[in-house]
């Protein structure tokens, strides 16, 4: 029965480099794509359980781990990848060339899912919005100059490495001071489960740094060491961090965040409850204005604005309704309306 022989068939495919993973490296990558596919079918299992309006957490975090599946599967068949030379030559280990194989997949990934995974953390802390674009944008700078930096055969790389070290701290101070501040004001189960996910979240985010140091960055261990690397760490930080918070959000419904979720049903079931009101009890407010004196109102051409009186038998009404005292209604038949017109004119000649 033969074995994983992806490397085999897609060697073919895009130049390959010096220095690139094994089947040893392959076979860990399709391990993680399973883990990150089962646990995606099993979060989307809980979230059918779930009434649609409680939902939230459950489909961001399934975003994520299925993303993160489709990434490993690139890499475990090794596409996605890219040759780049080293900075750093390791002779045991690298031929002359130098070349180093680095997975853009893992960055598009990255882009993807991280922000997903900051966004479970501060739709949990209840941070106003302009904290959350701030700190996405902060985390899509980090993950585009770890791209950049590791595609840079000089030593420009570690510019690069110090630009995403800035956002990384800055996206650390966001949770764990100001994010957290937010939490506090909750309370209680938010509280906890953002103090328990965004500790855990940040631990293993700074680990992340030195995975690129050792791999892109300083070509110091072999790229089947840089897939157990990056791989356990996104274990960690996407299927067991996802489980941590949807444990914790059990007990926590999403208007206790400030998440008012409403499903499309219960939009038209009040849409309808608030025309038919509407009709029932302000036959004068069709047009949305109330008129609170004889022959006022603007729903009518003839009428003042609301809460300025009224020219004596005044306004007319457009919605077929008249005002207290006599008075024409030119929107509802105008032919009846030039006739009246016609016989006060009249009137007025014989008198």
């Amino acid at each position: 029965m033969p074995g994983n022989e992806a490397l085999g068939v897609n060697n073919a495919v895009g130049q390959q480099a010096d220095l690139a993973i094994t089947t040893h490296g392959s076979d860990w990558y399709f391990t993680v794509c399973a883990v990150m596919g089962v646990t995606t079918l099993a979060i989307m299992g809980a979230a059918l359980r779930k009434p649609q309006s409680h939902r939230t957490f459950h489909y961001i975090t399934a975003s994520i781990t299925a993303v993160a599946c489709i990434s490993y599967f690139s890499m475990g068949a090794n596409l996605g990848q890219v040759p780049i030379q080293a900075e750093f030559l390791r002779t045991r280990k690298v031929g002359a060339a130098g070349t180093r194989e680095i997975f853009y997949a893992r960055y598009i990934d990255w882009a993807i899912t991280t922000p997903l995974l900051l966004l479970d953390l501060l739709l949990t802390a209840g941070v106003p919005t302009h904290t959350i674009l701030v700190t996405l944008l902060a985390d899509e700078i980090m993950v585009v100059t770890g791209l950049v930096g590791a595609l840079t055969r000089t030593s420009y790389k570690w510019g690069y490495w110090t630009f995403g070290m800035v956002a990384l701290f800055f996206i650390a101070y966001e949770l764990l001071w100001d994010a957290r501040r937010h939490a506090a004001r909750l309370g209680g189960a938010a509280r906890t489960s953002f103090n328990t996910c965004g500790i855990y979240l940040v631990f293993i985010w700074f680990l992340y740094p030195i995975a690129w140091g050792l791999s892109e960055g300083g070509n110091v261990i072999h790229p089947d060491a840089e897939a157990a690397f990056y791989g356990v760490l996104d274990v960690f930080a996407k299927p067991i961090f996802g489980a941590i918070l949807l444990w914790q959000h059990r007990n926590i419904a999403p208007a206790n965040l400030g998440l008012h979720l409403r499903t499309r049903s219960e939009l038209g079931a009040t849409g309808n409850t608030a025309g038919t009101g509407l009709h029932e009890k302000h036959p004068h407010d069709r047009h949305g204005v109330a008129s609170d004196v004889p022959g006022g109102g603007v729903g009518g051409t003839g009428g003042a604005l609301s809460g300025t009186p009224a020219p004596a038998g005044g306004g007319v009404h457009h919605d077929g309704v008249h005002p207290e005292g006599p008075g024409p209604n030119v929107a509802s038949n105008p032919a009846a309306t030039e006739r009246n017109l016609f016989d006060q004119g009249s009137l007025c000649r014989n008198k």
